[in-house]
């Protein structure tokens, strides 16, 4: 039977450790506290974990961690909150610009769009010989 915690389906071959972070809000580390916690072994694939260790998994996420759309939704509104305060990180993420204080005079291509700001800036030179 498939696992599914949060509403997210954990993918059945692999080990239960790496399916884990494919929910939003765990990751690896995570993952290996949480079944070395409830004494699962992390090298079990997901298909072969019993139905009490299915059911312990899916209660102790659930009840322990915020994960998936109760994390994104907390995520933004605290995003949402800097901005109606003012505050500079605020309206760092109102302008799509880094927020923790990296250099955007170069780099920060990820955070503005591949924008350049002249015709020739990030074109090579012709060199003649």
């Amino acid at each position: 039977m498939a696992l599914r915690i949060s509403g997210v389906l954990l993918p059945q071959q692999k080990k239960i450790q790496y399916a884990l972070p494919y929910l939003y809000g765990i990751g690896i580390g995570l993952s290996q506290q949480i079944l070395l916690k409830l004494k699962i072994n992390p090298e079990t694939r997901t298909k072969d974990l019993s139905e009490p260790e299915m059911q312990k998994l899916r209660d102790e996420i659930e009840k322990h961690f915020r994960v998936e759309g109760d994390l994104r939704r907390e995520i933004f509104s605290n995003i949402k909150h800097l901005k109606e305060v003012g505050s500079y990180r605020g309206s760092r993420h109102s302008k799509n610009l880094p927020s923790r204080g990296q250099r955007t005079k170069t780099n920060s291509r990820t955070r503005r769009g591949n924008v350049r700001k002249t015709a020739a800036s990030g074109k090579r030179k012709l060199t003649k010989t």
